[in-house]
This record gives structure tokens, C-alpha cells and sequence, in this order.
């Protein structure tokens, strides 16, 4: 099982680490930190590691063409993969005959062992899995899909994204300042979301932390290729010590129970890791 992390605090040299995720600058969205293309050829540079490149942006046509450009100098870089959520990647690899890898993205979509398989035989090697199907699920798709699965593991769950000025047009509405950021609380659960806005849109953050540490021994037992750590929204240095920890785990094959009991200081939020999502059909009247 590889470690990949999504830094928040660029740095020279990544350690206990196996992968990089870097959310491309202009070319993607959800993410807490974005790097331009000229960070990423400098951190691949001082860093022997996986590198993967999110552009997980959903493309208008307009778009294509710097999108097209951008393909070829990521080709150049000789990356692990690209996580994309437009299928529009995935034609653009085609037609221009690209090598890199590509990784399927795309949020809710990512559930089931067959339609892995699909994008598998379309020639997509990896997939991120949904944040929002059980650890039974994931399992599932691990053992039973061609495809070579990601599961998030930790980190703060991006909830929605908007590609309208959200923040923007609500101070605008009050005839003051607009502010890069905001919290929100949701009146029903009284959760309390953080709210961001750059030039491609709105994104919305449950302002918990996922704790996914106690399942990542599940994951290691079904041989999970690889999963991801997010630093946003954790301290710096309490997420680099959990990265080494999480190395030292894996490496002993999962069995310090001393490693569990130290990140229950995470807290006790595992999304839908063991929490089923069940749509119900609401009866007029």
C-alpha cells in the first residue's frame, strides 16, 4: 500500500511519502492548495516520488484549446497520472496520443465495480473512489474491479462546488467588500461548512476532519494500492508526524494499536465509511 499526500505547505523535499497529488493551478478546483506548473516540475525535481497532477476542473469549449496545450506539457514531465472529472480528458488523451496515465475522478460517480471496469477497458488505470460509499463498497471494488483503486482517507471532505461567484455576489448583494472565505452553518444538521471562492468558482468544505486511520488495516488487508492523506485543514506539523506514523504503520503491517489510539485525537467524523447512503422516495402529501 502507497502513501500519497495533497500538501498544503510546499516544500523542497517530501519525506515518508510514495506519491505527490498536486492540484494544477487554473486547471482544477476542490482542493486547498494550487501549484503552477512550474512548482510542479520543481517539485518532481528535488523529490523521487510519484507525481500526480489534478485537473479535475469540468472544461467548458471555450477552454479545450489551453487544455489540449496543457496536456502536452504535462506529457513532457513524465508523471504518474492526471485525475480528471471531464471525459473530455479522456478523448483529449486519445486524440493526441498521450502516455500519461489518467485517473478517474469523478466525485459521485466513482461507486461500483463495473463501471470501473468501463473506464478500465477505455484505458484509465487508476480511480479515485467515492468519498460517499461505504468501506464494505470500496472493498468490493478493490478486489473485484480491474481497475487500480485510490481511497481519501483522511482530510477535510469537499462537499460541493459551484462554478457561480457564490461569495462574491452575496456581498455584492449587500453593497460591501467581498471576502475570500466564509463559514456557513447549515440550519437543519447546524453543521458549519467553509465557503471559498477563486476564478473558477465556489467550493464548500464540512468543517470536519475525516478520520480514516482506523480503517486503513481493512484497506491493507484487500492489498489497496493506494491511499491519500490531505493536509488541509490540519496543523502542518501534527499532519507531517501522521504521515511518518502512517508510513511506520503500514510498514508493520498494521498491527501498533498505539497508532490508533494517538489519532483518535482526529476525531471520531468517518463520513460514510461505515454510514450507508439510502435515498428514500418521498410521498406527495
Amino acid at each position: 500500500m502507497k502513501i500519497i499526500i495533497e500538501p498544503t505547505t510546499l516544500k523542497e523535499k517530501y519525506e515518508h511519502v510514495d506519491g505527490l497529488l498536486l492540484s494544477l493551478k487554473d486547471f482544477s478546483v476542490q482542493s486547498g492548495k494550487y501549484y503552477t506548473l512550474d512548482e510542479i516540475k520543481e517539485i518532481k525535481d528535488n523529490n523521487n516520488v510519484e507525481i500526480f497532477i489534478s485537473m479535475n476542473k469540468n472544461f467548458m469549449n471555450e477552454e479545450i484549446p489551453a487544455v489540449k496545450d496543457m496536456l502536452l506539457e504535462i506529457e513532457k514531465l513524465n508523471v504518474t497520472g492526471i485525475l480528471f472529472y471531464d471525459v473530455a480528458l479522456l478523448q483529449l488523451k486519445k486524440e493526441l496520443n498521450l502516455k500519461t496515465d489518467l485517473v478517474w475522478a469523478s466525485t459521485y460517480m466513482v461507486n461500483n465495480t463495473k463501471t470501473c471496469n468501463y473506464y478500465n477497458n477505455k484505458g484509465v488505470k487508476y480511480a479515485l473512489l467515492g468519498k460517499e460509499i461505504t468501506l464494505e463498497e470500496m472493498k468490493e471494488i478493490i478486489k473485484d474491479s480491474s481497475i487500480t483503486s485510490m481511497v481519501e482517507v483522511v482530510g477535510l471532505p469537499s462537499v460541493a462546488f459551484s462554478k457561480r461567484k457564490l461569495i462574491s455576489n452575496f456581498y455584492s448583494d449587500l453593497e460591501k467588500d467581498t471576502k475570500p472565505s466564509i463559514d456557513v452553518v447549515e440550519k437543519v444538521s447546524g453543521e458549519t461548512y467553509e465557503v471559498t471562492e477563486d476564478k473558477n468558482g465556489t467550493n464548500f468544505y464540512l468543517k470536519k476532519v475525516v478520520n480514516g486511520t482506523v480503517v486503513i488495516k481493512d484497506l491493507f488487508e484487500v492489498n489497496t494500492p493506494y491511499i491519500i492523506l490531505k493536509e488541509f485543514g490540519i496543523d502542518s506539523n501534527e499532519f507531517y508526524e501522521l504521515v511518518k506514523d502512517t508510513k511506520d504503520y503500514i510498514e508493520g503491517n498494521c498491527q501498533n494499536n498505539e497508532y490508533i489510539e494517538k489519532y483518535k485525537k482526529l476525531g471520531d467524523f468517518t463520513n460514510f465509511f461505515f454510514k450507508k447512503t439510502i435515498y428514500k422516495v418521498k410521498k406527495n402529501g
